[in-house]
């Protein structure tokens, strides 16, 4: 069986408050109509609760002082993107993301703790300024870009719904959530410039990232490693470029390496290098 036990408790050892969400699923386990004030820190708690089955995790976002930002991806049936998002090089809310921080003069924020979610999307989680008083939003900042605050939860790393598994892909402890972005959330929704968006380098960055870990994901059995060398070059001619954090580059390829079974240590040796020899051959955003 799947235990999700030492996820909560890594959960909780940072601080988060933690409750069970349904197995499978992202809503609550029946009875935890007060998730908020039922979520605990408590290892104890913990494991009588996860130790009863494969709950997915809820971390409440209001008691643990973090507010997330949830990049999503567009699926097969939904909406697009509305007028004033539909610029060139926009295609979701990682791109949203990178264009409004482009237009703010701001550096993108990705030296916080990351979870890739189930869909493909991205959690960012941040802790919530003191003082701060942010709660949830959808489409708030832009498109496809959600909040989770105060009164909000995020599915927790280790939790496993139908589209995929949530992983944590970068571990550093949360960043304070940026001053500018903490403005925007407790202004009026932002109404981006309709100028076309011309060679957005940030959103180009993280879209040849998730083309490359999906590449390696779809890698058949005897050209793993080298579909992974690959990887690991493309994008390390991107962070040579400083386009894309190398350690970000480097965590992504090693959770997709071991997600199709290659050993750990030859997974590390093989990124490494590759990274290494991308290095020598900077790339420019097109």
């Amino acid at each position: 069986m799947y235990d999700l036990t030492r996820y909560a408790l890594a959960a909780a050892a940072r601080g988060w408050h933690v409750f069970p969400l349904t197995p499978g699923q992202k809503r609550p386990l029946r009875g935890f109509t007060d998730w908020e004030r039922q979520a605990t820190t408590s290892a104890a708690l913990i494991r009588q609760t996860w130790g009863r089955a494969p709950y997915n995790i809820g971390i409440a976002c209001g008691p643990s002082r973090l507010t997330a930002i949830d990049l999503d991806v567009p699926q097969d049936g939904d909406e697009p993107a509305p007028p004033e998002w539909a610029q060139p090089g926009v295609h979701d809310g990682a791109d949203v993301l990178a264009l409004l921080c482009e237009k703010a003069a701001e550096p993108l924020p990705l030296e916080t703790f990351t979870v890739r979610t189930g869909r493909g999307g991205m959690h960012l989680y941040f802790s919530t300024p003191p003082g701060a008083d942010l709660g949830n939003s959808a489409g708030k900042l832009g498109w496809k870009i959600d909040i989770r605050a105060c009164g909000g939860y995020v599915v927790g790393p280790g939790s496993r719904v139908a589209s995929g598994r949530y992983e944590a892909i970068h571990t550093a402890a949360p960043a304070l959530l940026p001053s500018w972005l903490a403005e925007r959330l407790a202004a009026a929704p932002v109404q981006p410039s309709r100028e076309p968006a011309v060679g957005h380098a940030l959103g180009y960055a993280l879209t040849a990232m998730r083309a490359e870990v999906e590449r390696v994901l779809a890698a058949t059995h005897g050209s793993r490693n080298n579909t992974l060398n690959a990887a690991a070059f493309a994008l390390g001619q991107l962070a040579a470029a400083d386009l894309l954090p190398r350690h970000l580059a480097e965590a992504c390829l090693q959770s997709a390496a071991e997600a199709i079974g290659l050993p750990a240590r030859e997974a590390f040796s093989t990124i490494r290098s590759g990274l290494d020899s991308g290095y020598r051959e900077p790339r420019r955003a097109a």
